[in-house]
């Protein structure tokens, strides 16, 4: 059984006082509801050993928002995968659209970071998916499959076996706009056929695949019951208790 997921990507959001409330929150909704998915988030950098402290029992997975391709040196401002390793949390988002976007982040680094991050014992949780015009130009298909091979298929079937993927079309971020349900489906199983081409469907098959498009409360379920989707990394919506736990109950 693949795994489902529901993680929040918190991005450059929240002062302490606040992260720490949600995070309190989170904590006491976990505590008190049985879910059907796995809970993670991912705060700014910044906060990631309170969110250990806070869960300390591992309640919810804590994620970083991004770590270097490089082990260790001069690139200040870069967190190291040993140092998230050295802290416990349970690995990173690598590949986001708005690290590609705003900060030149490519495939070739995002296989550097994922087998780093697998070295290291973390879980990389690869973003990939297209722009706007790229879907326009018909070229969504290709530009995906292409992300998929550049970023992964150096590894090994074991390896790539314990990558969580998430697609988000670019054009639905922080926009509001929605790929439907069909459409999102057509991608998932698209990324999930290539990798059956190169892997094998018995690997293929174990790969939780995510959709991060501005998934709300009142598509999540609909979203969710697709064959080829296994949750969502979620944005905005991950902010608010209220929202983020009625995402999570679309598992239930």
């Amino acid at each position: 059984m693949r795994r489902k997921i529901v993680a929040g990507n918190w991005k450059m959001n929240k002062n302490v006082i606040e992260a720490q409330q949600l995070m309190i929150q989170l904590l006491g909704y976990k505590n008190e509801n049985k879910t059907n998915c796995e809970v993670w988030i991912a705060p700014p950098s910044l906060y990631l050993m309170m969110a250990k402290d806070i869960f300390e029992k591992d309640e919810i997975g804590v994620f970083s928002q991004d770590m270097s391709e490089y082990e260790s040196g001069a690139y200040t401002g870069e967190i190291s995968a040993d140092m998230l390793e050295s802290i416990d949390v349970s690995g990173s988002l690598i590949g986001h659209s708005e690290r590609r976007q705003y900060h030149g982040e490519t495939d070739e680094s995002c296989n550097k970071k994922v087998k780093l991050a697998l070295d290291k014992g973390l879980i990389p949780v690869y973003c990939n998916g297209e722009t706007l015009d790229q879907r326009k130009a018909g070229q969504h298909l290709d530009v995906v499959k292409n992300q998929t091979e550049t970023a992964l298929f150096t590894l090994s079937a074991e390896e790539i076996e314990k990558v969580v993927i998430a697609y988000e079309p670019v054009w639905a971020i922080g926009t509001g706009e929605t790929a439907t349900p069909e459409q999102a489906q057509e991608i998932h199983a698209h990324i999930r056929n290539t990798i059956a081409e190169k892997y094998g469907k018995e690997v293929a098959e174990e790969i939780s695949i995510l959709y991060g498009g501005s998934v709300k409360p009142d598509n999540a379920k609909e979203i969710f019951s697709q064959p080829d989707i296994d949750g969502g990394l979620i944005g905005g919506a991950a902010l608010k208790l209220e929202d983020f736990s009625k995402i999570i109950e679309a598992f239930n």
